[in-house]
């Protein structure tokens, strides 16, 4: 009772404001309604398609130091990672690592923060560390598939305790899906029993 009315007093003090236009919400949630409206759900591998609210949001998240909205944007993958692991059990969830060198730029990783929500969303345990980029690579956003691909080629290595698991590889974006599938061939080159890949877009 007594969280109750303190969240509430909390949210008149700093009311939930919209993850893409920031205009404040009557309560907590990811998008205010007009915004929620515009995006688009996804039947696999990503709980929508990038692009309007969405596409904003992931920049605001990424790029204008808002770390923050990890919460409310895994709140939004939520139900499709719900409805994903009923069909494919897992045992652990990990990220897509950062660039050292972007980690030092932006100041957070914006994948282990939305994994780690999601982790706790779905009382799974969160796995901070079992994967590390082995190098530094390109902006993905620079190349084409096929230069996507070479560029992240044995680019991620996974720890031995990833052995006989099956993991939740959690992204934000996924384009041609080469982070991912590399990220996802380090950790079955470690022993991993099944790997299983999620994006917020």
């Amino acid at each position: 009772m007594l969280r109750s009315i303190l969240g509430g007093f909390l949210d008149l003090l700093a009311p939930a404001r919209c993850a893409a236009c920031d205009e404040p919400m009557p309560q907590a949630s990811c998008f205010c309604v007009p915004c929620e409206a515009l995006l688009d759900p996804m039947d696999s591998g990503g709980a929508f398609a990038f692009g309007g609210p969405l596409a904003t949001a992931i920049h605001r998240f990424k790029y204008r130091e808002h770390p923050e909205l990890a919460r409310p944007l895994a709140m939004c993958m939520g139900p499709s990672v719900l409805a994903l692991l009923d069909a494919h059990p897992v045992d652990c969830v990990a990220a897509v690592p950062l660039a050292p060198i972007r980690l030092r730029q932006r100041g957070y990783d914006q994948a282990a923060l939305l994994a780690r929500s999601l982790a706790g969303m779905v009382k799974l345990p969160f796995a901070s560390d079992v994967l590390r980029r082995t190098r530094e690579t390109s902006a993905q956003a620079l190349l084409d598939a096929a230069q996507r691909r070479e560029n992240v080629l044995d680019a991620f290595v996974a720890q031995e305790r990833a052995r006989g698991l099956r993991w939740l590889l959690v992204d934000d974006v996924r384009t041609t899906g080469a982070t991912l599938e590399a990220a996802s061939d380090a950790l079955m080159r470690a022993g991993a029993r099944r790997v299983q890949s999620f994006t917020l877009a």
